[in-house]
């Protein structure tokens, strides 16, 4: 054991993957620097939710489309997948392929309903008469939300590839290295949306009209 531990050590320095002096491959690094910027871009989208939050001057307001009951169980699902992608890890790296495989498939599925949930929002505030363009509140949200979005569907696609490679053979205990990557970025998009929900969902929900505004009265 001791002697498997050692050569694994001197494969590991001198895999040009692994020589950087903080002791992290060259591609996880490269992964915390590259969320490290997705963060200024998510803290940006959110100060401007924050900026512009009651000043639409018509309908709809958050009060009238929000609904923070489904929100909560498509915010549950997403943060089960982050439990699916640990174990998708950890039956990978002990090179258990049908539990790996499972897992991996669990993360990914999970993330495809968090999709539906969103779209089917979507598609309801739009039958509501919320759109990008209807008010502040509306473009700030989509942008926000979209964009989280976008980052959920990426993911999934990268799930279902790599779900691909394990089937091929190409994602194995030794280069489990792929998967974690890609968990870190799991992880930091789950993140992500706790905060969006809380900021959204939870602080904003029951915001009406401003001073002056009038109420929104739906005419579907």
């Amino acid at each position: 054991m001791a002697q498997q531990a050692v050569t694994e050590y001197h494969a590991e320095a001198h895999d040009p993957t692994y020589n950087t002096s903080t002791g992290l491959s060259n591609r996880k690094l490269l992964m915390w620097a590259f969320l490290a910027s997705d963060v200024m871009f998510f803290g940006t989208f959110i100060a401007t939710y924050l900026i512009y939050r009651n000043r639409s001057q018509v309908g709809p307001y958050p009060e009238d489309v929000l609904d923070i009951p489904i929100t909560t169980i498509s915010t549950f699902v997403l943060l089960m997948s982050s439990l699916a992608m640990v174990l998708a890890l950890h039956y990978v790296r002990e090179d258990s392929k049908g539990p790996g495989r499972f897992w991996i498939f669990m993360t990914a599925l999970l993330g495809g309903v968090f999709i539906v949930f969103q779209i089917v929002e979507f598609s309801v505030f739009a039958n509501e008469g919320l759109t990008p363009r209807t008010n502040l509140f509306g473009s700030t949200f989509f942008i926000l939300t979209g964009f989280h979005g976008a980052h959920v569907t990426i993911g999934v696609l990268w799930l279902l590839m790599l779900l691909y490679g394990h089937f091929r053979g190409t994602l194995r205990s030794d280069n489990s290295l792929d998967l974690e990557i890609a968990g870190l970025y799991w992880h930091f998009v789950d993140i992500v949306w706790i905060v969006i929900f809380t900021v959204v969902y939870l602080v904003t929900a029951n915001d009406g009209p401003p001073p002056g505004a009038p109420p929104f009265i739906h005419h579907g």
